[in-house]
């Protein structure tokens, strides 16, 4: 019986450290022009519009990063343009969750 629990121990004590590296941390995003990060950059400007009576328009993700939570978290860099057409650079952090149809813009800021 003590045998078959070290085995057991040796087998799994790999794989939860594995799993456990990889849920929680931060990932770099590679593709940022994945349609599903530009349409999370897009709802978040349009988000951002909503709730401060902006009118910043979406120009492209500069970077972004991605963490596996309760759904996914994603940390964006996006450059938008604001009325007068200056472009700067802003911080959005949107969760989503597919299997729910949940998304929501957790903040938002200039950089």
């Amino acid at each position: 019986m003590m045998k078959s629990l070290v085995c057991l121990s040796l087998i799994l004590l790999p794989l939860i450290a594995v799993v456990e590296g990889n849920l929680g941390g931060w990932k770099k995003i590679d593709n940022l022009s994945d349609p599903n990060v530009v349409s999370l950059a897009k709802y978040a400007v349009d988000e951002h519009n909503k709730q401060s009576k902006a009118n910043l328009v979406f120009v492209k993700i500069v970077e972004g990063k991605e963490q596996v939570i309760n759904g996914k978290k994603y940390d964006l860099k996006i450059a938008a343009k604001d009325g007068g057409g200056v472009t700067k650079n802003y911080e959005a952090v949107v969760v989503e969750r597919v299997w729910a149809h949940y998304r929501s813009l957790e903040s938002f800021q200039a950089v």
